[in-house]
């Protein structure tokens, strides 16, 4: 049940998606109550596993794109620790004067 173009999808377009399984199973639930209930359950049921495999898609990508992040990070500052705290005191003393500027 792999889907070729879930890693195209954008988190918008998977919560679009995700809205519309969630009208459409109201709709279903709504229209058919004793009707065809099985195999109305049987597409929602597949519907909610492709979303399932795409949200987990988008997880596995963010995470490896973080973790990666972390990484470069971390070599960043082992391979200039001097720099990297010099940048840190900057931040934090802009960070600590636009504050100041508010609470006034």
């Amino acid at each position: 049940m792999k889907n070729n173009k879930s890693a195209a999808h954008t988190p918008k377009e998977l919560l679009t998606e995700l809205k519309a399984l969630v009208a459409e199973a109201e709709g279903m639930i709504g229209e058919s109550a004793g009707d065809a209930s099985d195999e109305v359950m049987g597409a929602l049921r597949t519907r909610y596993e492709a979303m399932q495999e795409n949200m987990s898609d988008l997880y596995d990508g963010a995470k490896k794109k973080v973790i990666a992040g972390a990484k470069d990070t971390d070599t960043t500052i082992r391979e200039n620790p001097y720099q990297s705290i010099a940048v840190a005191a900057g931040l934090g003393l802009l960070i600590g004067v636009l504050l100041g500027r508010r609470s006034k």
